[in-house]
């Protein structure tokens, strides 16, 4: 089933959208941050505005002398004085009415300029009179700076430990305004009001610190601490409805954000164009070029499609000149590869020839001697690379004698298997010669040693069978212990004398020894390639484990007792690599 071929997702998609995730996220955090910065200012413009008007209230009170004993009268005397809080909406007459019975009566008092023990000095009456008057008047300025301020609410408290603030003033917007004590009605002179927790931590916050300013939903608080009185704090309040001023901060606001937003888009727009044309499309030429050569394998059309961007002094002129300069080395080494396999699959083909050759030059079609049946005889090779140094031979000197041998070529290879053929070959020739075992090796080795410029040596057993009687004359030049099964009995090792390796000193002789072989008798040998096999841990197989092995054989043939070694050496070197040739041959005496 094919795969579905995954969409491709362009640089510029995906830079926009980057681009948007990023104006997104600067916007909100700009808009919150402005908001913020644009709330801080309002409140310190707000508190700047409520200590202006909260002192110019003070000094409006403070404007009479006597301003201490008139807030204690006022606060004592609130239910029966007779009040005018508005003389500009109100019925003036009133207040001028007071105002001129109370200069016939006192007329050495300065109403404005008055002290209190001037006015102490006064009837109950005239005190009572002098109290209205100046509150009509305090009131009417007070009104008059709630209206010049804008401030939607100003007054004056007394209030106690528990926060029952009673209003001494409290200004009125116009002359709609009705003073009562229901709710949206302007509290006259005396009403005791409890305030909410929130207004009451403000108020303690001010009495602390002199000053605070509290925000509740819509409103601004700001309450000043004005004195003291009796158990009594007063406190001036003034309150500013900022609705109509946080719309305006809110929409300005986000104006503001859609105008920067506009001009980010704007400047995005252009640098994801900048980026295209002077980023993008130069890559995406180099990434052309590249593709084209993965298809091509032609450099010289990556040189051309470059031609411009290889001028430019920057990184992309430098990749441009770099991919250039890659393909141009690609083409070399495809052309260096392709020499080289083809010089590979030369020497592959030569190899295999040779290995061919030198499988040819053993004795490989058994029964070997088919129509012989008092002996028996099998042997195999395993080379570790194509062609290998181990080498077996086997063959009749004349009816009578049947000479063994087994070698092994020190190294592995090629040069290995030249030696190995050298080696084979001169030691055929001198058996054929009938010479004894001793003389064969003794010979050969002069052979080799006359023209040894490789410095190679080879290991040898040989052997020379008396078919008639069994008897074995041998010789060992190096080589591993042969091992023998007599009939009924089991294999053993034959720890016979080695003698030098052949080609590895001129002058080298060599001993000879004998064995009986009775009928029924094996004979079996090997190179050390099977003793030293190695499996994953670096454990050798070992001449105990050979041992075991042929013992272990119910099998009574030479090529049941080969096949049934090569099994065990197999399973005990598992998946590891083989690193020496393996040479095995096995001889029966019937």
């Amino acid at each position: 089933m094919m795969e579905k071929k995954k969409a491709k997702i362009g640089i510029i998609p995906l830079v926009a959208v980057l681009f948007a995730i990023s104006i997104f996220v600067t916007g909100i955090s700009v808009y919150f941050s402005q908001r913020l910065s644009t709330n801080d200012n309002v409140r310190r413009q707000m508190e700047k505005l409520a200590a202006e008007v909260a002192a110019e209230t003070e000094m409006a009170i403070k404007e009479y002398p006597a301003y201490e004993w008139l807030i204690r009268y006022w606060f004592d005397h609130s239910s029966s004085l007779d009040i005018e809080y508005d003389m500009y909406f109100g019925e003036r007459n009133v207040t001028k009415r007071k105002l001129q019975e109370f200069t016939e009566r006192n007329p050495h008092i300065l109403m404005k300029y008055s002290g209190t023990d001037e006015i102490e000095a006064l009837s109950a009456y005239d005190q009572a009179l002098y109290a209205e008057i100046t509150y009509s008047w305090l009131i009417t300025h007070i009104n008059e700076i709630k209206r010049a301020y804008k401030v939607d609410f100003l007054f004056c408290v007394l209030t106690d430990e528990t926060f029952n603030n009673q209003f001494f003033l409290l200004s009125a917007a116009d002359k709609g305004s009705v003073r009562g004590t229901d709710y949206e009605q302007v509290y006259p002179l005396g009403v005791t009001v409890t305030v909410s927790e929130s207004q009451a931590s403000a108020m303690k916050e001010a009495k602390r610190n002199s000053r605070h300013l509290a925000a509740a939903g819509n409103y601004v608080d700001y309450y000043s601490l004005f004195g003291e009185m009796d158990d009594y704090t007063v406190l001036t309040g003034v309150t500013f409805n900022v609705s109509t001023m946080q719309n305006d901060v809110n929409s300005g606001t986000v104006h503001g954000l859609v105008f920067a937003l506009i001009h980010q888009i704007l400047l995005s727009a252009i640098c994801l164009a900048l980026i295209y044309f002077f980023v993008l499309r130069p890559v995406k030429n180099v990434q052309r070029s590249i593709q084209d050569y993965k298809d091509t394998k032609n450099s010289e059309d990556v040189k051309t499609h470059l031609s411009k961007a290889v001028l430019l002094h920057n990184e992309l002129g430098q990749l441009s000149r770099d991919v250039v300069s890659m393909t141009e080395e690609i083409d070399d080494h495809v052309k260096s590869i392709e020499t080289i396999t083809a010089e590979k699959e030369r020497i592959v083909a030569e190899l295999g020839l040779a290995s061919r050759i030198q499988m040819a030059m053993l004795p490989g079609k058994f029964p070997a001697f088919p129509d012989r049946t008092d002996f028996d005889v099998f042997a195999s090779m395993d080379p570790a690379r194509e062609v290998g140094g181990d080498f077996y031979d086997f063959f009749l000197i004349d009816d009578d004698h049947l000479c063994i041998t087994i070698a092994d070529v020190s190294g592995k290879g090629v040069p290995a298997a030249l030696f190995m053929m050298a080696s084979k070959i001169i030691l055929a020739n001198n058996a054929m010669m009938g010479k004894s075992p001793a003389e064969i090796l003794s010979n050969t080795n002069a052979a080799i040693c006359s023209n040894n410029s490789a410095e190679m040596f080879v290991t040898v057993w040989l052997g020379i069978l008396e078919l008639s009687t069994g008897k074995l004359t041998a010789a060992n030049a190096g080589h591993e212990y042969p091992v023998i099964r007599r009939a009924g009995g089991t294999f053993e090792l034959i720890k016979d004398r080695h003698g030098f390796v052949v080609g590895g000193m001129p002058g080298s002789k060599y001993k000879e020894y004998e064995l009986e072989l009775g009928r029924g008798d094996m004979l079996f040998l090997y190179t050390d390639g099977l003793p030293e096999a190695t499996d994953n841990a670096g454990n050798m197989f070992g001449n105990s484990r050979m041992l075991d092995a042929l013992n272990a054989s119910a099998v009574n043939t030479p090529e049941e007792i080969i096949q049934h070694m090569r099994g065990a050496v197999n399973d005990f070197v598992a998946s590891a690599e083989q690193f020496d040739d393996l040479t095995m041959m096995c001889v029966k005496f019937n």
